[in-house]
């Protein structure tokens, strides 16, 4: 029997790069997996890859920067499964235009701070309230390297994915004693549409970034989904309220 055969993985930002990943590997192990996204397309495109590699899945649209839909995803995801045994709070975006704190825009910092950081509560208050229903759940919660230490040109980016790390220690601890483990990851720059991106709008970084890394390499989903498996397995039943980075090396440098 596979590790996660039956139970219930709600994943948001699921539509490519880490979501996708971790969507993929859950649904290998058995899991039944609702695939969350803003872009429809892309995320049916990963209910059938996860179809295709042997494992149940299904795709709800929602933008997390929004309660109301955030709410329905988790309703949703129970009528449809019955039951939510871990969610991955994963869609994030990169905060617009890299640059210096004075010089961002108004704009870039209130749709950063609405998916990065309101987006990960509106998920996470949905989430506890079915566990507590339910008697019990997983919580993993994406972050980055950039929420465990300063990253340059990225400020508001950085705040977010610092107050991510802030909000899975402190749930972590009110709900230690209710069957309920929270954890987060924290990737370094791991491929994907959002780094590919940033990339693109700084082109020698790419060549900098990655001298930064022991390991010499930048992350793939893979990488990071592998620990989400482990995180949130049986094998586990003691470890909460833990930022785990996933860098290479990075923060031991």
């Amino acid at each position: 029997m596979a590790s996660f055969q039956n139970q219930v993985v709600v994943i948001t930002g699921a539509g490519a790069g880490l979501g996708r990943g971790m969507a993929l590997a859950f649904g290998r192990e058995g899991a039944k997996v609702m695939v969350s996204d803003i872009d429809e397309e892309s995320g049916q495109e990963t209910v059938a890859l996860v179809q295709k590699a042997g494992g149940t899945a299904a795709f709800y649209k929602a933008n997390v920067a929004h309660y109301h839909q955030v709410d329905k995803l988790m309703a949703v995801t129970v009528e449809h499964f019955g039951r939510i045994d871990i969610g991955i709070n994963n869609a994030g975006i990169g905060g617009g235009q890299m640059a210096r704190l004075a010089d961002i825009s108004l704009i870039d910092y209130q749709k950063t701070i609405d998916v990065n950081l309101s987006g990960v509560f509106y998920c996470m208050q949905a989430e506890l309230k079915q566990m507590l229903a339910q008697g019990g759940g997983k919580i993993v919660n994406v972050a980055s390297v950039a929420g465990l230490r300063p990253l340059a040109n990225a400020s508001v980016y950085s705040a977010t994915k610092h107050a991510v790390v802030g909000l899975t220690k402190t749930a972590a601890i009110e709900y230690a004693r209710k069957n309920i483990r929270i954890n987060a990851v924290c990737p370094v720059f791991t491929h994907s549409n959002m780094v590919q991106s940033m990339f693109d709008q700084s082109p020698e970084l790419e060549q900098k970034l990655v001298k930064t890394i022991p390991m010499g390499r930048y992350g793939q989903p893979e990488d990071v989904a592998q620990a989400v498996l482990w995180l949130c397995s049986e094998q586990n039943n003691f470890l909460t309220g833990h930022a785990l980075p996933i860098d290479g090396g990075s923060a031991a440098v």
